[in-house]
């Protein structure tokens, strides 16, 4: 689905800039391979004035980019109509933080898709508390491509909690995790006073 509105924007809606990224480049490459697939399917509606491996420039001013999931290496963007992460559970957070500005000027859109990876990350604050997204969530049984006795097979395979995830849509605890989400936030108290040390001979001073 993501593919298909990449793929919208560039072709009615003249000068668009798409960007599709991913934790790694041939993750990336792999969404723009499905888009430029639609693209060619459609019989190139809009001729390009380049299609290259990791881009689509259609006559129009319309691109499209595939980009590697670094904060380092995508900046130097702007003025962006589209943004999709693909597996965004698995990028970095600061990922996310330094391609939001992208979207200032331009009041672009941004998707995120992937399936749970952890209570923790942008992807899950963003899915849980954060405000102006349109939700989406459609577990594997829902899919009507994919057989159930794939899935139950799947399901006898692999452990629960990675099933729940991979299939299910839900957000559980990583297999590395010492404290869990819910442990973490039953600790907090906006109650406690905030404490400065400002010294190794100094008492504790309120801030």
């Amino acid at each position: 689905m993501a593919a298909v509105i990449a793929l919208h924007r560039a072709l009615y809606h003249p000068g668009s800039l798409v960007l599709c990224l991913a934790p790694a480049l041939r993750q990336s490459q792999e969404l723009f391979g499905k888009i430029v697939g639609f693209y060619r399917d459609l019989g190139r509606p809009v001729p390009a004035e380049a299609e290259q491996r990791l881009g689509l420039e259609l006559v129009g001013g319309s691109r499209i980019a595939a980009l590697p999931g670094s904060e380092r290496t995508v900046r130097g963007f702007s003025g962006v109509d589209l943004l999709i992460v693909d597996e965004a559970a698995r990028v970095e957070d600061a990922l996310v933080h330094s391609i939001r500005p992208m979207l200032a000027v331009s009041g672009g859109a941004l998707i995120l898709l992937s399936t749970p990876y952890g209570k923790r990350g942008v992807f899950f604050e963003e899915w849980t508390n954060g405000e102006g997204w349109t939700r989406y969530e459609v577990p594997a049984a829902q899919v009507p491509r994919i057989p159930p006795a794939f899935l139950e097979a799947e399901r006898r395979s692999m452990p629960e909690w990675w099933f729940a995830q991979e299939y299910d849509c839900e957000f559980r605890e990583t297999e590395d995790q010492l404290f869990s989400h819910d442990m973490i936030e039953a600790a907090r108290d906006d109650a406690l006073q905030e404490y400065r040390f400002d010294g190794e001979e100094d008492l504790w001073n309120t801030a």
